[in-house]
């Protein structure tokens, strides 16, 4: 067998290399989704995103006779860095051949850079980060994921655990169909209504003549209420509106509800349709008129990931998320939809994984991230970072 050799993705040749990397991996697997080229190279740093205006990655290739058999891109987290006063790094884009050889040179790479870049541990996966797709597939393979989770073969999770990685967390998502509602606890419906009229609380749907007033909103929202949730770090002013300038184009305002109290906004619901089997049908190519055929008829799409829901600090304890949940079912039976995944679910958010539950709502896909930190302090890592 010939010999590996690790390359740094440098050149635009090895950068389309990297890209076209997990067609190969997997060719025979019918819940692949390809990714959307243009976002990957972005999110890479192959072209500019805001994520790169403080952090920095080194991506790198593995080959074996010639033949591209794995990547992999080391991240520093400058936001990371300053919030949890640790020098991790982080991995990500990990995409390997069943060959434990290649993967360990593809480690080894990325833990060199990461060490001359002042960092002793490493986390991961995330792409780059996560308020991205992140995780590893580790239950749920027989099904495709929904848009903007991830999916990966099998045997990752051993090659990973191979090169020194232990889980640090699990990421949960949930599943179910329109018609496990009817057996939804009745008191919800009580809790419901209770706080409503106990604080005030009101519901509406994204404003359509504030559209991108409106996205940011929500993006202020999810970065303000998740101050305190484990690995959490703020989207920049940049990703803000990176993000809700191209979110604007899939969110569906009716299926993205904010709840507000003396007309101030509290919380919110964000709500994406699953547009993963077209994405799959135009091989994740957006040009020429890829991007059309992924927003044409949106109304046909009958399944949707709620992708997160978001209260501000002052009132999380009140469950606002219970009367957003509500407010959206009338909403979502009114559209036709058939499917909602609720992901990602941290295994540590205790209230949110009781409310999912007690709605009837199903684990179907179970994801990891690990870190390779000795034993003894993977446990003092898991509270503060």
């Amino acid at each position: 067998m010939s010999a590996i050799s690790i390359e740094t993705v440098v050149h635009r040749g090895q950068q389309r290399r990297f890209i076209d990397l997990p067609w190969q991996i997997y060719a025979s697997d019918p819940c692949w989704i390809p990714p959307l080229r243009r976002a990957q190279e972005e999110l890479l740093g192959f072209h500019p995103h805001p994520f790169y205006e403080r952090n920095k990655t080194k991506s790198f290739l593995a080959t074996r006779g010639g033949r591209d058999v794995g990547r992999i891109t080391a991240i520093v987290n400058v936001g990371h860095i300053e919030r949890y006063k640790e020098k991790r790094g982080f991995f990500g884009f990990f995409e390997c051949a069943d060959d434990l050889e290649a993967t360990t040179h593809l480690f080894d790479a990325a833990r060199e850079w990461l060490s001359d870049q002042g960092m002793s541990f490493i986390r991961g996966p995330v792409n780059p980060s996560l308020n991205y797709e992140c995780g590893l597939l580790i239950e749920g393979f027989a099904t495709p994921p929904f848009f903007m989770m991830t999916h990966n073969r099998p045997y990752y999770a051993d090659l990973i655990e191979a090169n020194g990685f232990r889980k640090i967390e699990d990421l949960y998502a949930f599943w179910g169909e329109m018609s496990m509602l009817e057996g939804i606890d009745s008191k919800l419906g009580v809790m419901v209504e209770g706080v409503k009229e106990r604080f005030g609380v009101s519901v509406r749907s994204l404003d359509r003549s504030r559209f991108t007033d409106e996205v940011r909103m929500f993006l202020d929202i999810y970065n303000t209420s998740l101050a305190g949730t484990w690995g959490f770090v703020s989207l920049s002013e940049g990703e803000v509106n990176h993000m809700a300038n191209h979110l604007k184009h899939l969110i569906v305002p009716e299926l993205s509800l904010v709840a507000e109290v003396d007309g101030k906004p509290i919380g919110t619901v964000f709500c994406l349709l699953d547009y993963n089997p077209r994405i799959k049908a135009m091989n994740g190519r957006l040009f020429p008129f890829g991007f059309l055929k992924l927003l044409w008829n949106k109304s046909a799409i009958k399944r949707m990931r709620a992708i997160s829901t978001n209260v501000v600090p002052e009132y999380q304890a009140w469950g606002v998320g219970l009367v957003l949940h509500a407010a959206l079912v009338p909403r979502l039976y009114k559209w036709g939809m058939k499917e909602v995944e609720f992901s990602w679910v941290l295994e540590s958010n205790h209230l949110s994984k009781r409310t999912l539950e007690r709605g009837g709502a199903l684990v179907t896909k179970k994801y990891r991230i690990y870190q390779d930190d000795p034993p003894s302090d993977a446990s003092e890592t898991e509270s503060v970072g």
